[in-house]
């Protein structure tokens, strides 16, 4: 039977659909909407509670997402039989402060219509087949003008740029081109878990470089390259993973200077620029570009699950046949179908506006992570970041992760950063995997209560 629906959206501070979705679900874990009830045309309720009629459908698409309507085409939209809130495989045991994920909410919002856009391209067809190992060219376009646009780099172009399936795959080209197995690389000796897991894998050596409140220390780096002979470096510039230290433009020259002194090629993984404050200090790929092969990829800002990233390569042609050389060696050519998701996201604005929700978002979540945290969190090196860095001695740190797991908080295991004995220790909050804003209030503030003195691993697997 059709429902005289009438929410109640006058409250509230978050978008007017999310408002709606809210009344929705409400209504509907109350009673006042039973599994069956036939819900208003969008058109109609949208005249009824004067709004646009793309907030209303931007409502239902939502609602039918977290499973409570389901909609027929010419039937309407009706109150799902067994309504209950959307799961994913994430949402299962623990809270997730792990894992570096960002918000999905804005991606799974435009998903569906950037499918339906991606049938309607021309170049669909060339999806089925190989692609030229560097990617197709409409992806690359879309990589080199993302580069530009949100990360900076003024001589990303689409015959640079090469595709890669994330920022994973495109370390694990990076170090196969530069280095050997056996080969020592420098890291910073707090770093992204995911280069232990490939340094493990292939079989080359990490050397950590000491730390100090600005990131890596060029007196520390020039000694191991002197050392080990290392020919590469690799670093996490901007809201470095775990400390959220972004590195200054004293800093970088400073790095850059060493670099060449010793010969070091310079593996820039550029993660996290999008969430740079304005103003930030250029990347290494535009400030030393004859020895700078950036990483950087579309999973932190936009959908981890387009599986997309791009390479920059030095001005060298060698490593450049090098890159792709391991493309074919590892997967013969990238898959295009991602790849043009994003390239048509990046052509229509959709990218943009993913970024700016994940980013905004994330800016709030820092906001209330350090509301709660205080001291206790170190100053992000941004006003918003995916992570936030608690340092502490590690015993306090393992003893921390280990109270929140049996609260059921999974924290990222203290050791899973270390790389060596001088790096600096803490436990990593990830803010991004939680889907809800009261979840993650709760989860910090059962965390600050275990800080309280009256309150009382492997890296595999980390992002």
């Amino acid at each position: 039977m059709m429902k005289d629906w009438q929410p109640d959206i006058s409250k509230g501070s978050v978008p007017v659909y999310e408002r709606l979705v809210t009344a929705l679900e409400g209504d509907v874990r109350d009673g006042r909407l039973v599994p069956g009830d036939r819900l208003p045309p969008q058109r109609d309720l949208a005249h009824r509670l004067s709004l646009s009629v793309g907030t209303v459908s931007r409502a239902y698409v939502e609602a039918e997402r977290r499973g409570f309507i389901s909609s027929h085409v010419g039937r309407g939209s009706f109150v799902a039989d067994r309504a209950r809130p959307h799961s994913s495989p994430h949402d299962a045991g623990p809270l997730d402060m792990a894992h570096n994920v960002p918000p999905l909410d804005p991606a799974e919002r435009w998903i569906g219509e950037g499918l339906s856009r991606v049938r309607q391209r021309a170049d669909l067809a060339t999806a089925v087949n190989y692609a030229p190992p560097e990617g197709l060219p409409s992806i690359r376009e879309a990589g080199a003008s993302w580069l530009k646009r949100r990360h900076g780099v003024t001589r990303a172009t689409a015959d640079r740029v090469i595709q890669c399936n994330g920022g994973q795959h495109g370390l694990a080209l990076a170090f196969a081109a530069l280095a050997r197995p056996g080969d020592t690389i420098l890291c910073e000796a707090a770093t992204y878990p995911g280069i232990r897991t490939l340094a493990d894998h292939a079989g080359y050596r990490l050397r950590g470089v000491a730390m100090d409140a600005r990131g890596i220390d060029p007196e520390a780096l020039a000694r191991c390259a002197r050392e080990t002979g290392a020919r590469v470096l690799v670093i996490i510039p901007t809201l470095q993973n775990p400390t959220t230290i972004t590195l200054d433009a004293a800093r970088r020259a400073d790095i850059i200077e060493v670099a060449r002194a010793h010969d070091l090629m310079i593996v820039e993984d550029d993660a996290y620029r999008v969430f740079a404050d304005a103003g930030a200090a250029d990347c290494f790929a535009d400030l030393a570009p004859e020895r700078t092969l950036m990483v950087a990829g579309v999973s932190k800002a936009v959908a981890p699950g387009l599986r997309l990233g791009f390479l920059l390569p030095p001005d060298n042609e060698d490593v450049r046949d090098r890159l792709l050389l391991g493309v074919r060696a590892f997967g013969y050519s990238p898959p295009s179908l991602g790849g043009l998701v994003f390239s048509q996201w990046e052509q229509d604005g959709t990218a943009d506006r993913i970024a700016d929700d994940v980013i905004a978002e994330s800016e709030t979540r820092t906001q209330l992570a350090s509301s709660i945290l205080g001291k206790a969190m170190a100053v992000p090196g941004a006003g918003r970041s995916l992570h936030v860095w608690m340092p502490m001695p590690m015993l306090d740190a393992e003893r921390l992760s280990a109270r929140a797991l049996r609260a059921s908080i999974a924290l990222t295991p203290p050791d899973g950063p270390i790389v060596d004995a001088v790096a600096p220790s803490g436990v990593r909050l990830c803010l991004g995997g939680l889907r809800s804003r009261d979840a993650l209030e709760q989860a910090l503030r059962d965390i600050a209560a275990m800080l309280s003195p009256a309150g009382g691993s492997a890296a595999r697997g980390l992002v």
